[in-house]
C-alpha cells in the first residue's frame, strides 16, 4: 500500500495530440515515456523518486494496452541490469531510482551497459537528492556520469523541458549507442505545470516480441577482449557524436544578449534559482527575460567546447553555477578555456560556498557578489554595496523554552517498542555494541533510545557489525528492516554471517512494507497484491540460507516479550547468528487502510470501536519514565490544577492512535500503573447505550457523594 495513490491522476496518461496535461513533475515524466514508446520501465523507490513508481503501479493497466512491461524491481542494480534488455534489441527502456545511494548499489550494472552500449535507447531517471533535506549522504551523481562515460542530463525545472529531456534522452542513447541518465531533483519531481502532450506510441519492438526472436552479438558482451575496444568506443566514437547531437540539437540553452561583459553558465537544474537571484537583483523580468547572458546546460555531460568558448568569448568573467562538490564543470570549463588561451576567467566556488544546497539567498548573495566584483556598472545603486555580515538576531523566546526537536518515529509506530524493550535489556546485560541500517528504525539513534553506532547502507546493518562477530564478553546486536533485507540483506548481512558463523543478534523490523520510502510492497508483505507476489515470510527465508535460531514475534507492541527474546537471544550458549523477526504493520499504512473503511462502516450505521488510552492523573508519579521509554509524539505532560503537585504529569491527546505501547512499556518497566484504556464506540448497541446511562447516573452520585464527604471534613477541620 503505497503512500499516495495516483488512480485518478494517470487517466491524465490517456490524452492525445494537441490536448494539455496538467499536473505534477512525475505524472508528467511517465506521460512522456509513452509518448516516446518506451517498451519497459522499473525502478526501486526512494525519494524523491517514490512517487513516479508509485505512479508507475497504478498505471499498470494503462502500460499493459501499450504492450509496455513494468517491473518493480528488488534493488537498483536489479534495475540497471533490466536495461540489458536494451543492448541487443531497438527497444527504449527506462529505470528510476534514487541517486546517489541509488546509483551506488546501481554502479556494477550501470558500468558494464556503458561498456557495452545500448541498440535502444537506455535512459536512467535519477531522483537527485542533494541538500539539507536529503536523507542521505551528500554526494552528486555527475561523478558516475563520468566514470562510466554516460551522459548526464539536467533539464531546466518545468514540465515542457523535462518533458522533452525525455525525448531528448532516448535520441541521444541511441544516436550514440550509449545509456543516458536524466537528473530530476526534489523540486522538479513535484513542481506543477502544464505542457501540450503527443499521443501515446506503442513500442515498435515489445520485449513479448524480442523474446521470441532471439538476437546476440559477441562485440557488445564485457569479456576481453571485446572490453578494451568498448573503451576505445566511448572515447574515438561514441563522444563525438554525443557532442555533435547536443549541439546540432540546441540541447542547451541560451537567454538574454549574446555579448556582454560578463555571463552565467549554470546546470539546467539550477535556471529557476539563478533567475530569481537575477530577478531580485533586478536584472530579470517575472518572465524571465534577462539582462545578463545565461548559457544553461541542460547536458552537464558531456560538454560542447566550442558551445562554451563561444559564449565566453568577449567576456571578462563567467559564473559558473554549480551545487555541490567537487566542483566538476567548473574545472574542466577553466581548464578548456586555458587551453584554448582564452582570457576569461571562471569564478565559481569562490563566489559560491563549496558544498551545500544553493537555496534562493545562497543563490542572491553568491550571484550579487560576482556582479558587484565583475560588473558593478549593471547593477542599481542599491545593489553595488557589499553583502553587510549579518547581525546576530536575538533567539526568539519560544526556543528558549521548547527544545529542538529532531525527527523520530510517528505515532503509534511498532517500531518503538522495539526499541524500548533495547532499552530494558540495556539496563539488565549492559550496552551492547550495535549497528543500525537505513530505514524508519534509523531515527533510534536520536532521543529518547540513542541505540545504534553506524550505519553503512540499505540492508548493510549486520554486515557492519561483521568485525565484532569473532567472539568477546557481549554478542554485538545489529538492526535490518524489512525493505533492507529483501533489498540485498538476505545475501549480503544474513548470508555473510551465516557463512562466517557469526556469533550475534540479528534483529529483522518487518512492518509489512518498504516504510521509510512510502509504504511500497514487499516480498514479505501481508497483503495481496494485484500483479506481485507477497506473503512469503522473512523467517522462511532466513532458514532457508541456514539459520538455525529463529524467533518470530507477531506482535512488537508486547514489550515483555521482546526484552525477554532481546535477553534470550544474548545470553543462549547457541552459536551462530540469532536472528529476530519482530513484525507488526506500519501504523501509518495501517491508519491510510483502516480509517477509509471505519468512515464507510460508521456511514452505514455498524458498530465501530476504536481504542483510545489516557492517564490517569491521580496515580501518575510525575517522574516520566514512561516518556524516556516510549518517545511517543502523542504522550505530552500537563500541569494540573493542584496546588499541591506542582510536577506537571503525563498526558496523552487527541492524536493518540490507540496502539497500546504506553501502557506496555509501563508494565514492562514496572513503572506507576496510571495508563488506562477507553473504548470510543460509534453507533452503540442499545445494550451499551442503556449501561452508560447507567455508569453516568452512578458516576454522578459517587461524585455528589465524594463532595459531600469533602465538606463535611472541611467543616470539621475548621470547627
Amino acid at each position: 500500500m503505497a503512500e499516495r495513490s495516483f488512480a485518478k491522476e494517470v487517466e491524465k496518461l490517456r490524452l492525445g495530440d494537441g490536448e494539455t496535461f496538467h499536473g505534477e513533475g512525475i505524472l508528467a515524466i511517465t506521460k512522456a515515456l509513452l509518448q516516446c514508446g518506451v517498451g519497459y520501465v522499473g525502478g526501486y523507490q526512494g525519494a524523491p523518486i517514490s512517487h513516479l513508481m508509485d505512479v508507475l503501479a497504478d498505471a499498470q493497466d494503462i502500460l499493459a494496452e501499450l504492450g509496455v512491461r513494468y517491473e518493480a524491481n528488488a534493488s537498483e542494480s536489479a534495475a540497471a541490469a533490466m536495461l540489458a534488455a536494451s543492448v541487443h534489441y531497438p527497444i527504449r527502456g527506462a529505470v528510476a531510482f534514487k541517486s546517489t545511494v541509488g546509483t551506488n548499489v546501481a554502479s556494477d550494472a550501470l558500468a558494464n551497459l556503458a561498456s557495452g552500449g545500448v541498440t535502444g535507447g537506455a535512459l536512467v531517471i535519477v531522483g537527485e537528492d542533494y541538500g539539507e533535506g536529503s536523507s542521505i549522504m551528500q554526494e552528486r551523481s555527475h561523478a558516475f556520469a563520468m566514470k562510466s562515460q554516460i551522459w548526464l542530463l539536467d533539464p531546466r525545472p518545468n514540465l515542457p523541458s523535462i518533458v522533452k529531456a525525455v525525448e531528448d534522452g532516448f535520441e541521444l542513447s541511441e544516436a550514440t549507442n550509449t545509456p543516458v541518465m536524466l537528473e530530476v531533483r526534489i523540486r522538479a519531481c513535484h513542481l506543477y505545470g502544464a505542457f501540450e502532450t503527443k499521443a501515446n506510441r506503442r513500442p515498435p519492438l515489445t520485449v513479448r516480441e524480442a523474446v521470441d526472436a532471439p538476437r546476440r552479438q559477441t562485440d557488445r558482451i564485457v569479456l576481453p577482449p571485446a572490453a578494451f575496444a568498448h573503451e576505445q568506443e566511448k572515447i574515438t566514437k561514441r563522444w563525438p557524436v554525443a557532442q555533435a547531437f547536443i549541439k546540432e540539437r540546441g540541447l542547451n540553452e541560451f537567454f538574454g544578449p549574446q555579448a556582454g561583459k560578463v555571463g552565467i553558465i549554470l546546470q539546467g537544474g539550477m535556471y529557476n534559482s539563478v533567475v530569481r537571484a537575477l530577478q531580485r537583483l533586478g536584472l530579470a523580468d517575472i518572465n524571465g527575460d534577462t539582462e545578463v547572458p545565461l548559457y544553461v546546460l541542460n547536458v552537464t555531460y558531456p560538454l560542447i567546447d566550442d558551445e562554451i568558448a563561444a559564449f565566453c568569448a568577449g567576456k571578462d568573467a563567467v559564473l559558473v553555477v554549480e551545487e555541490g562538490q567537487p566542483n566538476y564543470i567548473e574545472q574542466a570549463i577553466g581548464a578548456m578555456l586555458h587551453a584554448g588561451g582564452a582570457p576569461t576567467r571562471v569564478i565559481g566556488k569562490t563566489a559560491l560556498p563549496m558544498a551545500g544546497e544553493y537555496t534562493g539567498q545562497v543563490m542572491l548573495d553568491g550571484v550579487g557578489r560576482f556582479l558587484r566584483e565583475n560588473g558593478p556598472e549593471m547593477l542599481a545603486p542599491e545593489h553595488r554595496a557589499p553583502n553587510r555580515p549579518r547581525e546576530p538576531q536575538p533567539a526568539p523566546e519560544l526556543a528558549e523554552i521548547v527544545p529542538q526537536r529532531p525527527p523520530g518515529f510517528c505515532t503509534g509506530c511498532p517500531e518503538r517498542p522495539i526499541f524500548a524493550a533495547m532499552k530494558l535489556v540495556e539496563q539488565e546485560h549492559g550496552k551492547h555494541q550495535i549497528a543500525a541500517d537505513i530505514g524508519c528504525h534509523l531515527f533510534s539513534i536520536l532521543p529518547p533510545f540513542e541505540i545504534g553506532g553506524t550505519t553503512m547502507g540499505y540492508g548493510l546493518g549486520p554486515a557492519s557489525n561483521a568485525a565484532f562477530h569473532g567472539g568477546g564478553g557481549k554478542r554485538p546486536i545489529s538492526i535490518i528492516g524489512d525493505g533492507g533485507f529483501w533489498h540485498n540483506g538476505l545475501s549480503s548481512s544474513i548470508g555473510n554471517a551465516v557463512y562466517n558463523e557469526a556469533d550475534g543478534v540479528i534483529l529483522i523490523v518487518d512492518n509489512y512494507y518498504s516504510a521509510a520510502t512510502g509504504g511500497q510492497d514487499v516480498l514479505s508483505s501481508r497483503a495481496e497484491n494485484r500483479s506481485k507476489s507477497t506473503n512469503h515470510p522473512i523467517a522462511d527465508a532466513v532458514r532457508g540460507v541456514g539459520v538455525k535460531w529463529v524467533r518470530q514475534i507477531d506482535r512488537t507492541y508486547d514489550v515483555g516479550k521482546m526484552r525477554d527474546t532481546l535477553a534470550e537471544a544474548l545470553t543462549t550458549p547457541e552459536k551462530g547468528p540469532k536472528v529476530i523477526v519482530a513484525s507488526s504493520e506500519c501504523m501509518l499504512n495501517r491508519q491510510r487502510r483502516e480509517k477509509p473503511l471505519m468512515a464507510k462502516a460508521v456511514k452505514d450505521g455498524k458498530r465501530v470501536v476504536k481504542p483510545r488510552f489516557g492517564v490517569d492523573e491521580d496515580v501518575c508519579t510525575g517522574d516520566h519514565a514512561c516518556m524516556r521509554l516510549s518517545g511517543c509524539p502523542s504522550l505530552s505532560v500537563k500541569t494540573l490544577d493542584d496546588p499541591l503537585r506542582d510536577d506537571p504529569v503525563a498526558a496523552i491527546d487527541q492524536t493518540c492512535v490507540g496502539c497500546g505501547n504506553c501502557g506496555e512499556v509501563a508494565d514492562a518497566a514496572v513503572l506507576c500503573p496510571s495508563f488506562y484504556r477507553a473504548d470510543v464506540i460509534r453507533n452503540p448497541t442499545r445494550l451499551e447505550r442503556a449501561m452508560t446511562r447507567l455508569r453516568q447516573r452512578a458516576t454522578r452520585a459517587l461524585a455528589g457523594w465524594r463532595q459531600r464527604r469533602r465538606l463535611t471534613f472541611a467543616g470539621d477541620a475548621a470547627a
